[in-house]
């Protein structure tokens, strides 16, 4: 409680001091108007008005700690309480059921922030660059990446339609059980929040392993290129420098809040500027550029892999734009955090999707416009041993200047975006973590849901970094295991934000409430479009990726999303359907049945 003395003069109020606890009277001369006492962390205020000029020296202000509201031993004052105002967020989180137990401090902008730093077209473009190229080309990467751009917008608009009805940090398993409705509610809740929560802890391993890999290639050229005697670490330096990069994602992620909405803003605007910068740069400095015909028109069958279909190959190399494409739940799962976040939280989410396509698009063409001979910037004997987009930007620098050096300096500001994609995908994954073993969905969720005195997740924080840490140990067994791992990515998370989608324009498709934000008459047409979308990807990433089928090349996607639907069926069967009823509120004398 804090309490306001003002003096009242005509049509005049001056702020004579103000008192709370913790503080003594404190005598100011100011426009009342301009005083907050947010700050100081007061919520209900006492002012107290004179009804003409006086002295503070005549008020004597005392605490009551009994009572809520203090007494004002005042006679000649008239009494007035002032309420901030409930955020909406904060509101509608009791409404579902959950009291206001992490810090509500993200800002819509740092909101947004962290979905597109989790995005970041520099990460996917750069690590998935060699797959545009060996199937399709360019005509793969520049039209391509406009399809999954359009169709991801409609998955997108679906997805804050419902944010911004269920405002909450369990995000899309939340949205399933209230969408499915009490018979199926469970069952629905627990395939998308393990779909959901595997998905992203694969995301974490395959950013912060090509981090790790980028970093490789980052010392290879800097010693000399993979042909003048360069060292090439091995995989267990890369998987010691997967293990560091994950420690200082998971210390960083256990900061308060303000520091992780620093760091959100800064990596949202290092990946905005580099993007800029870097596309700039490479057409600068590269002597020869590609025609308008090669960027918008060849299509490349040269590296196929034994796949003769055009289509065939243009859709594998579709790939690159959805997986990065991906991730942009951060912002629904981020919303406990988020003022009005049945606003912001929606607008979060269509914001990076939106921005990230055209900004990557521009990305995209810039780099590929620097492409005049694919086969060199593949080959596994070049400088950077085929990793192409370091091949690019080397050569760039290297044919004008006879030295490299500029070009592993831009290859230092896409793995500084790397490392802020890591780290906003560790703080959104923790967030999940906390939010699914606040209903006890998880093993030992009694553990892993505790907030520390800075109202951050840390034991879910350092969950969600250990087990992408054990899941790029198979990296180690045989590079086939530590794809079939990190394939789920892309998919496993897509299949996560179809099923409430998918909930909404079936079950709920005239019971649900819409929030503030709400597309109207369109919501079931672009709700069908976004799961027939995620339905025609899931297939289309589940096909084999070359020719003859070998164990060294199969497609382990189908394999891999298929264990996680048995392992996750497999125990709601034989134990999860006896306890688990999906969210549990927390809310004294609330129920979210």
């Amino acid at each position: 409680v804090f309490v306001f003395v003002f003096v009242h003069s005509g049509k005049h109020s001056k702020l004579l001091g103000w008192w709370g606890h913790g503080h003594a009277f404190s005598e100011r001369n100011r426009d009342w108007r301009w005083l907050d006492a947010r700050p100081l962390g007061y919520h209900k205020v006492v002012a107290v008005v004179f009804l003409s000029s006086s002295r503070s020296d005549s008020v004597s202000v005392c605490e009551n700690t009994s009572v809520s509201v203090c007494e004002i031993m005042c006679p000649a004052a008239s009494l007035v309480v002032l309420e901030d105002p409930v955020d909406s967020g904060q509101q509608r989180l009791k409404e579902l059921g959950y009291k206001q137990e992490l810090s509500r401090d993200l800002s819509v902008l740092a909101n947004f922030a962290f979905s597109f730093s989790i995005i970041s077209v520099l990460t996917g473009i750069t690590t998935l660059y060699n797959t545009g190229l060996d199937y399709g080309g360019p005509i793969s990467m520049t039209y391509g990446w406009l399809i999954a751009g359009f169709f991801s917008l409609f998955v997108a608009f679906s997805m804050a339609e419902i944010c911004s009805a269920y405002p909450t940090s369990g995000g899309l398993y939340y949205w399933s059980y209230r969408l499915a409705g009490p018979k199926w509610g469970p069952f629905a809740s627990w395939i998308t929040g393990w779909y959901n929560i595997v998905g992203q802890w694969a995301v974490t391993t395959s950013i912060d392993y090509s981090l790790a890999v980028l970093l490789q290639v980052m010392i290879l050229l800097s010693t000399g290129g993979f042909n003048g005697g360069g060292y090439m670490a091995s995989k267990y330096v890369v998987i010691v420098l997967h293990g560091g990069i994950l420690l200082l994602h998971a210390l960083i992620s256990s900061l308060p809040i303000r520091w992780l909405s620093f760091f959100g803003n800064l990596a949202a605007f290092w990946n905005a500027c580099g993007v800029f910068v870097l596309m700039v740069l490479v057409l600068v400095m590269s002597p020869k550029k590609a025609s308008i015909e090669f960027v918008f028109q060849y299509f490349n069958i040269d590296y196929s892999k034994g796949i003769h279909s055009k289509p065939y190959i243009f859709i594998i190399g579709l790939l690159m734009a959805q997986y990065t494409l991906s991730g942009y739940d951060a912002s629904a799962h981020m919303t406990e955090e988020t003022k009005s976040s049945d606003k912001n939280g929606p607008y979060g989410i269509i914001s990076a999707v939106a921005i990230s396509v055209v900004v990557g698009w521009a990305y995209l063409l810039g780099v590929t416009f620097a492409v005049t001979d694919i086969s060199h910037v593949l080959d596994s004997n070049n400088d950077a041993h085929g990793y192409a987009i370091a091949q690019i930007f080397y050569d760039a620098f290297k044919t004008r200047y006879d030295s490299g050096t500029g070009g592993i300096i831009c290859l230092g500001v896409v793995a500084v975006s790397l490392f802020f994609c890591g780290f906003c995908s560790v703080t959104s994954n923790s967030r999940m973590a906390y939010a699914f073993s606040r209903d006890g969905a998880m093993p030992f969720s009694d553990i892993w849901h505790r907030v520390n005195s800075w109202e951050v997740p840390i034991n879910a924080v350092w969950l969600s970094a250990f087990i992408a840490f054990m899941m790029a140990l198979t990296s180690l067994g045989s590079a086939v295991a530590f794809q079939a791992m990190v394939s789920i990515a892309t998919v496993a998370l897509y299949i996560a934000y179809a099923i409430p989608i998918l909930l909404r324009v079936t079950l709920s498709c005239k019971a649900f409430k819409p929030g503030p934000f709400h597309l109207g008459c369109f919501s079931i047409f672009i709700g069908w479009v976004a799961v027939l979308w995620v339905a025609t990807i899931t297939v289309f990433f589940s096909v084999p990726v070359e020719y003859p089928i070998r164990i060294e090349s199969l497609n382990y996607t189908p394999i891999a999303v298929g264990v996680v639907l048995v392992l996750v069926i497999g125990s709601w069967l034989s134990n999860a359907r006896f306890w688990f009823r999906g969210p549990v509120a927390n809310v004294e004398g609330h129920s979210l049945a």
